[in-house]
């Protein structure tokens, strides 16, 4: 039955993603295609800087604080009072820390205040998912759910009034996603105040701050890892090649992005049941083999769709060429190739990282970065944004394989190389499927990509993915009504 119940707060908090994501994709998409690629690929290169050092900013505070209070709910009343203020001075000061590293590599003028502008935002939001940290750890995931989209719909919303009321530009974009950042971070302050009573808090003492740092800087340094790992490709584009190539690669790194957040909305609840249950093993196992097919089952039929079909996604950019929608379909292609990577192995980071096994996951990603660091410098210039799609998914590779390689080494839990295996047949057999669907018949893409839905649904059952025992165990059971006290025998 807990199986039952986490896995319904996870439909929700997918659910509620799913409402969201999409809408902010295509209202993306419209605002590059007024911008122009050259203004958004800089916007996009700000954002790509303004994550690093906000991911840097928070010095494994969100993720430490989760794993603590999961396995000792008291960690909040004696530590929270250093905590909050403490995690409120390091967004302050990394700000101060962007804007000194923009000048370093070259932003001047206005795009020092478009870094600026950019950076307070996402700041803003890095400290609001640190104050959802406590709803995480206590297992309120339903609340956590609806916390989660709700900047987003907040700037959904007032970027498309922003559209409908044609007064889109450069300055009232970036401020409107400021300021939904802003409400969102409050509102976030005044509602964990409301759920978990006053929140005391004091000037963070030395001996105090230094001690939880030192807990969290195993994961500070695999957050900043894969901030850089993730994102410096899109600021070393827009340094070496061109403003233009940038925003080539935001358009088809936006799909990418929409699509993961899935699994970067599955997996914080897996870390927390992770964590929850680290001296359990037999329960490890039981989960890693439920989250291995949560988190994979879905992409696989999405990556299939964007290889066969993924020119359709670029269908609102009116003012590009031909060329250019070429361009952006083929760096598409190869970013979900890392999505089809993903979808396999992401769950096996969360399960070591979630188990206190961050600093040997640390030095692989850090291998990696190093990887995709000199591919960038080496390919960039020459090859544009076909290049950072590709160093991408290499370092993608390489550091999955490590992970793969880690949980057999470093835990008590057996890889499940037969759950990997029917994952494997059935997105092979949906390709083969695919295939011949776009050779051999002729169908509107969305009549195609329904057949191939329903079909890859079927496969689910006949490869073993998903069997009809735990569909019965998710179905509702209805219990009996309590006997009244006028029929029960016991009462008289």
């Amino acid at each position: 039955m807990r199986t039952k119940r986490f896995l319904s707060t996870v439909s929700l908090a997918v659910a509620l993603n799913l409402l969201v994501k999409p809408g902010w994709v295509l209202l993306e998409n419209s605002v590059q295609d007024q911008l122009g690629h050259s203004v958004f690929g800089l916007i996009a290169a700000c954002s790509a800087l303004a994550v690093v050092v906000a991911t840097f900013a928070d010095l494994g505070l969100t993720q430490f604080t989760v794993q603590r209070l999961a396995a000792k709910p008291t960690f909040a009343d004696r530590q929270f009072p250093t905590l909050l203020p403490l995690r409120g001075l390091l967004t302050v000061g990394s700000l101060l820390v962007l804007l000194a590293l923009g000048w370093v590599l070259g932003y001047r003028g206005g795009q020092l205040g478009l870094l600026a502008a950019v950076g307070a935002g996402l700041l803003l939001t890095q400290y609001g998912q640190f104050l959802r940290a406590p709803v995480q750890a206590r297992q309120h995931f339903n609340t956590d759910a609806l916390l989660s989209v709700l900047e987003k719909l907040m700037a959904l919303a007032l970027v498309a009034g922003l559209l409908l009321g044609k007064q889109l530009s450069l300055s009232t974009y970036v401020g409107a996603r400021l300021v939904a950042a802003g409400f969102t971070a409050a509102l976030f302050l005044g509602l964990l105040r409301r759920l978990f009573g006053r929140l005391p808090h004091r000037w963070p003492r030395r001996r105090s701050a230094r001690q939880l740092l030192r807990g969290s800087l195993p994961f500070a340094f695999i957050a900043l890892l894969y901030g850089i790992n993730e994102r410096v490709d899109m600021v070393l584009l827009e340094r070496l090649s061109s403003a233009r190539e940038a925003g080539y690669y935001a358009g088809a790194y936006r799909w990418l992005d929409a699509v993961m957040m899935y699994a970067w909305t599955v997996l914080p609840l897996f870390f927390a049941r992770f964590a929850h249950m680290a001296s359990r093993p037999r329960e490890l196992r039981r989960l890693l083999w439920v989250g291995q097919r949560v988190v994979a089952v879905p992409l696989l039929l999405v990556v299939a769709f964007v290889l066969f079909r993924g020119e359709v996604l670029f269908w609102q950019f009116g003012h590009s060429t031909g060329p250019e929608l070429a361009h952006m379909v083929l760096c598409l292609k190869i970013l979900f190739l890392n999505v089809l990577v993903n979808a396999f192995f992401a769950i096996y980071s969360t399960l070591l990282t979630g188990t206190r096994h961050q600093q040997p996951v640390s030095w692989l990603v850090a291998f990696s970065i190093g990887l995709n660091l000199t591919l960038n410098l080496l390919l960039l210039p020459r090859f544009g944004a076909v290049a950072a799609a590709l160093n991408t998914l290499i370092s993608g590779v390489l550091v999955s394989g490590g992970y793969v390689w880690l949980v057999a080494q470093r835990m008590r839990i057996a890889v499940p190389w037969h759950l990997l295996a029917r994952l494997a047949l059935a997105f092979g057999l949906l390709c083969g499927a695919w295939y011949l669907a776009r050779t051999q018949l002729a169908l509107p893409w969305w009549l195609e990509a329904g057949l191939l839905s329903v079909f890859f649904a079927g496969l689910l059952p006949l490869t073993g993915l998903v069997q009809l025992r735990e569909l019965r165990q998710l179905r509702p059971r209805h219990r009996p009504a309590p006997a009244s006290p006028a029929v029960d025998g016991n009462a008289q």
